[in-house]
């Protein structure tokens, strides 16, 4: 069967014993989302999606799932570009556990043996990294942004830089997955293996997760680097808290979230005030943002492509930030920040955000990192955020 060939196919669902390591299920083309202690992955691929055509597609398969619960059954997986539509994989096969234990596999079509995927598995030992854009191109970025608050056109803009990575043995994304699963503790792991440019990273942020007609998201925005002393931390903690800078474009966020689920939504709410959620690196301002969906719910895929992108990768108003990211930017951000999960059949799913990741290919990686820009943002301190936001995954590439 063609991968981009339309076709009846089965989907079968079976419980199994839960793996000893997800990862150890994860082939060629797959995709990896690892959330704690569950997750899944995936291997191969039945067919490829168009994501407006992802919920037909799957509505025309025959399923067998014994289970009926979010992400069994027939999946479509993927990441999704910052700018234009993209597609997704619905996978061959796809082993996932639960929080609670529970785990299953599921066949889709009629999927052979996994063949070995050819990757090179000797480890890099020597790397250059390089940032692409310099000190004093983002000065110009950032003063651009400014001023075009304080002309009233907009009130936040987030501003992003590429670095480069170049190594003397190709990237092995299952290795730097591993790594990443280990040292990002209150992070999603996640990996997008189909084809030559592999996306693989650790995202704090929920985009959006629907389980029946609940639905969360978990917009972040306001950022401090950690501090190496536990006083010292909980200083920091307490002052981006009081923070009225960060408040102001946190805010912003969950104000736009709100705005955008309200249509679809009975009893939405936003926990305030918001967390400080401590990551290994960095802490950022939280607000967990809860509904009830009206029925006919929209799929978790929907709500993400309305969500994205929120303010916390984009900006506000939306229609004004945007065209001002491109032109000053001046480089295509590919899948950085761009919606990256899962959707069943049902509609069930979770996408988060394609942050602290890097885009693969062969001996090269690039990473990308980007900051908020509002009224009182400091060149300088922007630029320290952008760097401590790239070190999780420098430190997880660069190393012998």
């Amino acid at each position: 069967m063609s991968p981009s060939a339309p076709a009846a196919l089965l989907a079968r669902t079976q419980e199994i014993d839960p793996p000893a390591d997800l990862l150890d299920d994860l082939g060629p083309d797959g995709f990896a989302w690892l959330d704690g202690t569950g997750g899944l992955v995936t291997s191969g691929v039945a067919v490829r999606v168009a994501p407006a055509d992802v919920a037909r597609s799957l509505a025309a398969m025959t399923i067998e799932d014994p289970l009926a619960r979010p992400g069994t059954g027939a999946i479509a997986v993927g990441a999704l570009p910052f700018a234009g539509t993209g597609e997704l994989v619905v996978p061959q096969t796809v082993t996932a556990m639960a929080a609670d234990g529970t785990a299953w596999h599921t066949q889709i079509g009629s999927a052979g043996p996994a063949e070995p995927d050819g990757r090179d598995r000797s480890r890099p030992s020597v790397f250059a990294v390089e940032s692409v854009q310099s000190r004093e191109d983002w000065h110009r970025m950032v003063e651009a942004v400014l001023g075009a608050i304080e002309e009233g056109r907009l009130l936040k803009a987030v501003l992003a830089r590429e670095v480069t990575v170049e190594a003397d043995a190709p990237f092995d994304p299952r290795a730097v997955l591993d790594r990443l699963r280990a040292t990002q503790a209150g992070s999603v792991a996640y990996g997008f293996l189909d084809g030559p440019r592999t996306l693989v990273g650790a995202t704090p942020e929920l985009l959006v997760r629907r389980q029946g007609t609940l639905v969360l998201s978990r917009p972040m925005a306001g950022t401090m680097a950690r501090r190496s002393s536990s006083a010292e931390d909980d200083r920091v903690a307490t002052a981006l808290a009081a923070s009225a800078k960060d408040d102001n474009e946190h805010r912003l966020v969950v104000d736009a979230v709100l705005d955008t689920l309200t249509p679809w939504c009975d009893d939405l709410r936003a926990d305030f005030p918001p967390d400080v959620v401590r990551l290994p690196a960095l802490m950022h301002l939280a607000t967990a943002v809860r509904g009830r969906l009206r029925e006919p719910a929209p799929t978790a895929l929907e709500l993400a492509a309305a969500l994205h992108p929120t303010p916390a990768v984009g900006g506000t108003p939306r229609v004004e930030a945007l065209p001002l990211i491109e032109r000053i930017e001046g480089f295509e951000r590919g899948r950085y920040a761009g919606p990256v999960g899962w959707v069943d059949a049902r509609g069930d799913g979770t996408w988060g955000v394609a942050l602290r990741g890097a885009e693969m290919e062969g001996h090269r990686a690039r990473l990308v990192s980007g900051a908020g820009i509002v009224a009182g943002s400091d060149p300088d301190a922007e630029w320290r955020e952008t760097e401590v936001k790239l070190e999780p995954m420098l430190r997880v590439l660069v190393r012998p």
